[in-house]
């Protein structure tokens, strides 16, 4: 168990936990939640070590191997499938020292443990988990350092799925994932047979994966069975319990204050009305769990509704230079649609949003729109595009120049930012607070289409409802692209799937959309993907093959090894029953007898797991047609 005792920690004035106490079972999915700035993350920080608490303890069990994944993005010339598996040291040490090893005893003790970590079969489990969160076959041999920053976090957290951790935490995973990313991360951890301790704000993996959550709360931790549906419902039975008990007691109190007010001067009474004070005052107030208020969120409709459609794409393509990314679009919006984009980042979703928003323009086709159309843009990145010494009042006042300063502070607050937090600095902002002054600017006007990507980013869960809710009161078209599969069912009517160099209508539903993920992903895990028309020139079929080669080759190289091992682990046991069959073998020195004949039984272990790999890796370059 993962034992948190008595934990007091400060940061600054703040007191984020205060004698906090939980003990986390064995194998647990554990879902960590809290309102944003709580104290979450430092609570990973003292498991992991890298802080001390002011008092009470953090004990793990004995022996077990922490998995996190680090703040900072990994880089350097190193390929992506190398640095995945250079985060199993045990694994890289054993076959670093195999090659230097010379005892016979020794190397049937690395070729044992290697056999029982599964190590030979550690390239192909790196590359599905490198290919579950987007990299395909090709993407994985190339260097980090071609890969921005978003994409560098994604290979940090396969490296630390990769190592199997005893206990693993992760600090929000999804953020630097797309939708197809998320649900494929949501089923690994589903079935992941260790500890994990998660912080998300994702209800569906919350709820996909988490079989206990941890709240942190007025810095204190409850531990509550079962996932976050579970806890939000045995939390709102709790509240409406408590309050009972509140109001019950409250009516004892005053029935107690009556008695002693009516009976206190007589003499009679007096000693019955003295009793009461005393139970007066050992009555301890029962605290009741009342939710901080969220801040909605408001999102002003369009003032004058358009004639539908106020967006129409005819044969349409659109791209950068004379490059098409997006072809054969023949699309419409209405003025009350509510559309998800579905489609893994590289695709195209972000181009699809600019031409709708009008950002570019076709390259070929039509696209007609609305002459009055007024489109609302949110892009997670732009919230570098705040000053970062402004402050919402100055950010508002920059749309209102007309407006008196009462009219620009009540726009403010109807951002969620009353009172002095308009004037406070951009880069003091937290995450949330920059996302919900964003989203502000970008429906400051009304707009009759509203774009959003990745809105959810940096918001809690009780910020994502009121987010779900502003969404469902808005009255003109909505886009959404999002990893939020929870935000995406409360909110999109119609999925448009960006793949193959186009968008299309997805038939079906959320679910439909995970098996489909989940299928493709498998799929491309045993295949690379055949040519559009399926038929290849003899030049063509000449490249493949080549390419076959050099995609075969470090199975080749592979099967080479095995079958030295082979060879080498054969000689080693021929030289032991050399010395075994000496006639005085055993009378002359039993110990060392006895000790060849272990090494003889190691050896054959290692010979027969060799042999296996070499069958299995010779099926495996059969397979790829080598």
């Amino acid at each position: 168990m993962l034992h948190i005792n008595d934990l007091t920690y400060r940061l600054g004035p703040r007191l984020l936990f205060d004698d906090a106490t939980a003990a986390l079972p064995d194998r647990a999915r554990v879902g960590f939640v809290g309102r944003n700035g709580t104290g979450k993350t430092t609570l990973f920080r003292m498991i992991s070590g890298e802080l001390g608490p002011e008092s009470g303890s953090i004990t793990l069990p004995r022996n077990a191997r922490l998995g996190r994944v680090e703040q900072e993005a990994p880089g350097g010339p190193g390929t992506l499938i190398d640095f995945v598996l250079d985060a199993d040291k045990e694994r890289t040490a054993l076959l670093a020292e195999a090659e230097t090893a010379t005892d016979p005893m020794r190397i049937a003790e690395i070729q044992t443990r290697l056999v029982d970590i599964d190590a030979h079969s550690a390239p192909a489990r790196a590359a599905e988990i490198l290919a579950g969160l987007g990299f395909d076959h090709e993407g994985q041999s190339r260097s980090l350092s071609e890969y921005s920053g978003g994409w560098r976090m994604r290979v940090a957290l396969a490296a630390v799925l990769f190592s199997r951790p005893d206990i693993l935490l992760l600090d929000e995973p999804t953020n630097y994932l797309d939708l197809e990313g998320t649900l494929w991360l949501i089923d690994y951890l589903a079935h992941y047979p260790a500890t994990v301790l998660v912080i998300s704000h994702d209800r569906d993996l919350l709820d996909e994966v988490a079989d206990h959550i941890l709240h942190l709360d007025a810095a204190k931790l409850t531990l509550w069975r079962g996932n976050y549906t579970s806890f939000e419902r045995q939390r709102r039975e709790q509240q409406a319990l408590q309050m009972k008990l509140v109001k019950k007691q409250e009516e004892h109190r005053r029935h107690l204050q009556a008695f002693v007010d009516r009976f206190r001067a007589q003499a009679t009474k007096a000693r019955q009305a003295q009793s009461r004070l005393k139970m007066l005052a050992r009555m301890e107030p029962i605290a009741a769990l009342v939710d901080s208020e969220v801040l909605p969120f408001h999102l002003p409709s369009p003032q004058k509704p358009l004639s539908p459609p106020i967006i129409a794409m005819e044969g349409a393509s659109v791209g950068y230079g004379e490059k098409p990314i997006l072809t054969k679009l023949s699309l419409s919006i209405s003025n009350d649609d509510r559309i998800g984009l579905l489609g893994s980042n590289g695709n195209g979703k972000s181009t699809f949003a600019k031409l709708i928003a009008g950002r570019l323009d076709p390259m070929s086709g039509v696209v007609r729109r609305s002459s009055k159309l007024d489109v609302g843009f949110f892009a997670q990145h732009q919230v570098d595009d705040l000053s970062p010494h402004g402050t919402p009042y100055s950010h508002v006042a920059e749309l209102m120049r007309d407006g008196t300063e009462a009219k620009i502070r009540a726009r403010c607050a109807q951002m969620g930012f009353p009172n002095v937090k308009s004037d406070t600095r951009v880069s003091e902002l937290s995450g949330g607070e920059k996302a919900r002054l964003l989203m502000g600017l970008a429906t400051f006007i009304g707009p009759h289409l509203l774009i959003l990507d990745e809105p959810t980013n940096h918001l809690d869960i009780d910020s994502r409802a009121a987010l779900i809710e502003a969404l469902n009161d808005f009255e003109g078209a909505v886009i959404l692209v999002s990893h939020d599969r929870y935000l995406l069912e409360a909110c999109a009517d119609r999925l448009w799937l960006v793949a193959d160099g186009t968008v299309k209508t997805f038939e079906g539903d959320m679910d439909d959309y995970r098996r489909h993920v989940l299928e493709l992903t498998r799929s491309q895990n045993r295949s690379e993907k055949q040519g559009e028309d399926g038929r290849s020139s003899q030049a063509d079929q000449r490249r493949e093959n080549a390419k076959s080669r050099r995609e075969t080759a470090p199975l080749r190289k592979k099967i080479t090894e095995a079958e030295a091992r082979v060879e080498k682990f054969t000689a080693l046991l021929a030289r032991v029953d050399e010395m075994l069959a000496q006639p005085d073998a055993f009378a002359k020195d039993p110990a060392k007898a006895a000790q060849l004949s272990q090494q003889r039984a190691e050896l054959e272990k290692a010979i027969a797991s060799a042999e296996d790999e070499w069958l299995n890796l010779s099926a495996e370059l059969d397979a790829a047609g080598g």
